[in-house]
C-alpha cells in the first residue's frame, strides 16, 4: 500500500534544481495519446504558456501535437523559445510475434537532434485501466527487444530509457527489479507513476541511481494512489479526480529524491509532468498554468 512520505526540507529561496534542466511536457496541460483522454489544447495555447512561465525545454507529446518533420518540429518549438528534450514512445515489447523496430524507427524519424527516448512496455490496448499478466516467454520477448530497442536508438544518436507506468507491463516494483536485472537499459524515473505502482521513489532513487538516465517530476495524492492500487478506482478516473498534484502538494518526497540523485551525480533533465485530464478549454490565464507555476515556484523555492 502507497503512505504518505514525509518530506526533505527545502531551504525558502534556495532553488532544488537548475532551471536550465527543468523541462515541461504537454501532458501536464491535458495532451495526451490516449484516445478519449479529454479535451485537447492546440500546440500553440500550450507551448505559449509554457514560454510565458519561462519555460526552455519541453517533451513533445504525443503524435499529432506538434508537426512530424523535424525541421518544422524545431521551428516551432523554437518560435517559442523551447528546446526539443524528446518525448515518449510507447512500444508492444512483450508479443514474441511482434517486432516493435519499425514502430521506434518511425517516432524517431521527427526527433532531430532531441536526445531522450522515453520508452514504455504498452500492453497494446488503448488506455492505462487494464494490462495483460505476462509469462516467461513474454518475459523473455520483452527483455529482448527493450535491448534492441535501445541499440537501434543508439545507433541513431539518441539515448532509449524505460519508463515504468501504470497500465503497462512494467508498472510494479518486481517488474522493475525484472527490467533491472535482466537488460542494461536506462530508466526514466517517474516519480508518480512509481508511486502508484507500488516502488518507493527515493529508495529506487538510491539503489539505483547509476541506472537512471531521465526524470520525470510529480507529486501524488497517496490515498488516490492507494484507491488505484487496490481497484477501488481506474487510473483515468484518479487522474481525472485530481491524483497528480503540484510539486509540494502532495506526498512525495520530491526534494528528497533531486537531492539522492543529484548526490550520485546525475546530471540530466527534470521533466515536469502533473498529468490532467480537461474537460474544456480553459479560460485564459487560468487552467493547468496554474498548477505548472505552482510546480516551478517550489522548484526554484519560492513555495511556502
Amino acid at each position: 500500500m502507497t503512505s504518505a512520505m514525509p518530506a526533505t526540507p527545502t531551504p525558502a529561496g534556495r532553488p532544488l534544481v537548475p532551471a536550465e534542466r527543468v523541462a515541461a511536457a504537454p501532458i501536464s496541460w491535458g495532451v495526451c495519446e490516449v484516445p478519449g483522454w479529454g479535451h485537447q489544447l492546440a500546440a500553440d495555447r500550450v507551448l505559449g504558456e509554457m514560454r510565458d512561465l519561462g519555460i526552455t525545454a519541453t517533451e513533445f507529446g504525443p503524435d499529432g501535437f506538434l508537426p512530424a518533420g523535424p525541421v518544422e518540429r524545431s521551428a516551432l518549438l523554437g518560435w517559442y523559445g523551447l528546446r526539443p528534450v524528446g518525448g515518449f514512445v510507447p512500444l508492444v515489447l512483450h508479443d514474441p510475434g511482434h517486432d516493435p523496430l519499425p514502430d521506434l524507427a518511425r517516432a524517431l524519424d521527427s526527433f532531430g537532434d532531441a536526445r531522450t527516448v522515453v520508452l514504455a512496455a504498452a500492453t497494446g490496448l488503448d488506455g492505462y485501466d487494464g494490462r495483460p499478466v505476462l509469462d516467461g516467454e513474454n518475459w523473455a520477448a520483452l527483455l529482448r527487444n527493450l535491448g534492441r530497442a535501445a541499440e537501434h536508438a543508439a545507433g541513431r544518436g539518441h539515448l532509449a530509457t524505460l519508463h515504468p507506468h501504470v497500465g503497462t507491463v512494467v508498472e510494479r516494483r518486481e517488474e522493475v527489479d525484472r527490467v533491472l536485472s535482466g537488460s542494461d537499459v536506462a530508466l526514466c524515473l517517474d516519480t508518480g507513476h512509481l508511486l502508484i505502482g507500488g516502488t518507493d521513489p527515493l529508495e529506487l532513487a538510491r539503489s539505483a541511481a547509476g541506472r537512471i538516465a531521465h526524470v520525470h517530476l510529480k507529486d501524488v495524492d497517496a490515498a488516490l494512489a492507494e484507491a488505484v492500487q487496490t481497484g477501488r478506482t481506474g487510473y483515468t478516473a484518479a487522474v481525472r479526480d485530481g491524483i497528480y498534484r503540484p510539486l509540494g502538494r502532495g506526498d512525495i518526497d520530491v526534494p528528497g529524491i533531486v537531492r539522492a540523485l543529484e548526490g550520485a551525480g546525475y546530471g540530466g533533465w527534470y521533466v515536469l509532468e502533473q498529468d490532467t485530464v480537461l474537460s474544456a478549454e480553459p479560460g485564459q490565464g487560468g487552467g493547468p498554468r496554474d498548477d505548472v507555476r505552482a510546480a516551478l515556484a517550489f522548484l526554484r523555492g519560492e513555495a511556502a
